[in-house]
């Protein structure tokens, strides 16, 4: 098991080894298995690829990201361009439905509306992590979703059937149209396969993540 200075070296390897990412820019600290990000990058994008270097790291526990967007004066867009250029994007997008909207202040953009499924919200939060000018993103699209049949003997199925998960250390529990899920996930992968497993459940409108990695 590494300790904590084996993890903010090998954290900083992987910011060196990741294209997107300026290193020189970030300072990374770990206690306990957390890590913490600070600095400032030059984009949203990077700031998020930055927290998925880290996440990519064996043994992390949890990745705090209080990086700075400092964005440069060429990437600099008012609000209504930065609304206009998002709601572009999100309707060129098969995923998206028309009831998701965007609303943007000082560049940092928000995303409401309803859904039918979970993976239209990740859908349109992805599309508009590149946006030139964005300065943070906030996802507050509710997943409607339906009435749950009996989903657990078919999520207990799909969490045995992946290469990512170790079903054994994961239980799923559902009650009032809630899916709750608890164990422990080695990586920050199995866990994001197994609420991936849970959200694919016809109907689902509610995750609970109980999950602890590490």
């Amino acid at each position: 098991m590494w300790n904590d200075i084996d993890l903010q070296h090998y954290v900083e390897q992987e910011l060196e080894w990741e294209p997107s990412v300026h290193k020189r820019q970030i300072g990374v600290t770990v206690k306990d298995g957390a890590v913490h990000l600070d600095g400032h990058v030059d984009s949203y994008w990077e700031k998020r690829v930055a927290e998925n270097a880290a996440w990519r790291i064996a043994h992390i526990r949890g990745v705090a990201n209080e990086i700075r967007v400092e964005l440069p004066f060429a990437a600099q867009r008012d609000d209504d361009d930065l609304a206009l250029a998002a709601m572009g994007i999100l309707e060129a997008n098969c995923l998206v439905p028309n009831s998701v909207e965007v609303q943007v202040s000082q560049g940092c953009l928000s995303l409401v509306g309803n859904v039918d499924q979970h993976h239209q919200r990740e859908a349109a939060e992805q599309a508009l992590l590149p946006l030139k000018g964005l300065r943070g993103l906030k996802n507050e699209i509710v997943v409607s979703g339906a009435h749950l049949a009996d989903v657990k003997a078919g999520i207990e199925a799909a969490l045995k059937r992946s290469a990512l998960v170790d079903s054994g250390r994961i239980k799923v529990h559902v009650a009032h149209d809630i899916i709750s899920l608890r164990g422990t996930a080695r990586t920050r992968d199995e866990h994001q396969a197994a609420l991936h497993a849970a959200w694919s459940a016809p109907g689902a409108s509610k995750v609970e993540d109980h999950i602890a990695i590490g």
